[in-house]
Formats: structure tokens, C-alpha cells, sequence
């Protein structure tokens, strides 16, 4: 468990932005009419530190593309890496691995991929010579493995788990749990006993009030690695969460300010206990996102420059 001191504790660094920056609310609503698609990272880093990159769950990053991301970002700017969703225990279509892995891959009869030790070594290889050209621009954050509702208790084990984790033990790896029983009851005090025990980050979230086992509970503050603490944000809508059937209906919320104030304390508390927080708004319908980004960060007393209105929101 996260350790109490009562003595004072210096604040760490918080970074705060948005699980990508590409989604297709932004463009319509936050970033200037008529922006081209290669000047969006460069305004987005404008007005935030850092971003959550999601085509990665999709598709191992073309490494000239992941060079334009470093070249056209500042120096400081951070890019936390989502992994591909072969690792985290979701039904994966061979179209979505690298060609010459999908030669090799053993498929069912609907064409969904079966998870080996040895392709997920294979795939993470090829992923990581993207990934290194983020590190050597000194930008890269953390690795994210979000896992699936269906990775549960009740059918796995974490120790299923040991072997990405090891294989990446000279990154910071954060894992999101997508299914609530691994952080409620007596499971709870044992999840954050292995993450400590492997120096992996557990992400804290804000979700829904609901007992669905789909949804964590947000009332958990695990800082599991003093290097980063990670807190996501999906919106407070359980309907939206559990029964959306997109990404933008699932996490169809816009914050309001009490809400905002309350994550600020909240990142507050969790940055006492890292050297670095990062805080990703992934209420990501519309312009939801980066706009509950900023005004976190105005929050936080963050200098942020504030973004011009858009003409249709007139």
C-alpha cells in the first residue's frame, strides 16, 4: 500500500493532457479550423506537457512517424505509450500485427490471433524499436498495458503478468485494471503487494459510481512506484460507461469545475507520494478532453495558454 508519512512531503511534478490528441472531436471542435493534420501534435504541445498515444494499441508506430512526433514536440514534452493490445488479454485480429508476424501467428476461425510467450516476445521486439526513438529524444514516459474486463480474478492470475513486465523491466510500466474485483476486498491489499514487488504503476482512476464490475472503484489512491503515480480519468457517467458501444459513447462526459477542483486535490495527494504524477483525460467525446485538461491545469496554477474559441461554439 501506498506509504502514510506525517512529515512533509515535496510535491512532485504533474503532468496533465489527453489520451491522444487525434480524436475526432478535437478536430471538429478544439484545434482551428481547417488545421492540418501534421501541425495538430505541434498546437497540441502548444497547451500541454505530455499525451497518452492510443494508435499504438492498435498498431506497432511506423518509426519515420514516431520521429516527426519527437521533431515537431518540445524538448520536455513527454508521449506515454500505449502498449498494443496483444498484451493486455484482448481478443486481438491478425490484421492489426505487423506483416511479418502475421504469417507466423496460429489464428482461430474468425481470424483472432492465439497469444504465445513467443509472439508476444516477437511483437514487443519490433514495438520497442519504435519506442526507442522516443527514448533517445528523451521523451518517453511510461508504457501503459491496459488490460481487459475479462482479465479477472476469478479467471487469471497476475502472475500471468511477470513476463512482459520483466521483459520490460528498463521501462516504467503502468497497468490499468479494467475489472474492478482487482482492487476491492482482500484483493486489493495482494494486486498492490505484486505491483510493489515489480516496480510496476498502478493507474488510479476516476469512473463512475457503480459497482459494475467493468468499472473501478475510483475511491483508490495507489502510488506502487516512487518514480510516477498515474491517474485516468473516464467520466462519471455509468450508463454511458457500461452500455456505450464507441470509445466516444463510453466516455461521454464533460467535468464541471467542482469536479475539476476535486481531481486537483486529488492529484495534489497522489503527487506527494512520486516524482512525477501524470494525469490523462480520456472523457474523450468531443472537446471534453483537453478543454477539463486546461482548466486542470489552471487549477493546479499551471501557465497554460488558453486556447482561442472556435467559431461554432458562438
Amino acid at each position: 500500500m501506498t506509504k502514510k508519512s506525517s512529515d512533509k512531503i515535496e510535491t512532485g511534478k504533474i503532468l496533465v493532457g489527453t489520451a491522444s490528441w487525434s480524436d475526432p472531436g478535437f478536430v471538429e471542435r478544439w484545434y482551428p479550423k481547417k488545421m492540418p493534420a501534421g501541425e495538430r501534435l505541434p498546437w497540441y504541445a502548444q497547451h500541454f506537457d505530455m499525451v497518452e498515444v492510443n494508435s499504438t494499441f492498435y498498431s506497432v508506430p511506423e518509426p519515420r512517424m514516431v520521429e516527426r512526433w519527437c521533431a515537431t514536440t518540445p524538448d520536455d514534452f513527454t508521449f506515454d505509450v500505449k502498449l498494443h493490445q496483444l498484451f493486455s488479454f484482448h481478443s486481438t485480429p491478425a490484421k492489426l500485427l505487423p506483416p511479418e508476424l502475421q504469417r507466423r501467428a496460429e489464428t482461430d476461425d474468425r481470424g483472432r490471433v492465439k497469444s504465445t510467450p513467443d509472439l508476444q516476445e516477437a511483437l514487443l521486439k519490433i514495438f520497442l524499436c519504435a519506442a526507442a526513438i522516443f527514448r533517445d529524444s528523451d521523451k518517453l514516459g511510461v508504457f501503459l498495458l491496459q488490460l481487459s474486463p475479462a482479465f479477472s480474478p476469478r479467471k487469471h492470475e497476475l502472475g500471468e503478468l511477470v513476463q512482459l513486465i520483466e521483459m520490460l523491466s528498463d521501462y516504467d510500466l503502468a497497468i490499468e485494471f479494467r475489472n474492478r474485483n482487482w482492487a476491492v476486498g482482500d484483493q486489493l491489499q495482494a494486486t498492490m503487494d505484486f505491483l510493489q514487488k515489480h516496480h510496476a504503476i498502478f493507474v488510479n482512476v476516476d469512473a463512475p459510481e457503480s459497482d459494475h464490475f467493468m468499472v473501478m472503484p475510483s475511491g483508490v489512491d495507489e502510488v506502487t512506484n516512487s518514480n510516477v503515480a498515474y491517474l485516468r480519468l473516464h467520466g462519471r457517467s455509468a450508463k454511458a460507461y457500461i452500455t456505450g458501444k464507441t470509445v466516444a459513447t463510453r466516455f461521454d462526459y464533460d467535468y464541471n469545475e467542482n469536479e475539476i477542483a476535486e481531481v486537483a486535490q486529488r492529484s495534489r495527494k497522489l503527487a506527494r507520494e512520486a516524482r512525477e504524477l501524470h494525469v490523462i483525460f480520456n472523457n474523450n467525446n468531443l472537446d471534453y478532453a483537453p478543454r477539463a485538461a486546461l482548466r486542470l491545469r489552471k487549477a493546479l496554477g499551471q501557465i497554460v495558454k488558453t486556447p482561442p474559441e472556435t467559431a461554432e461554439l458562438f
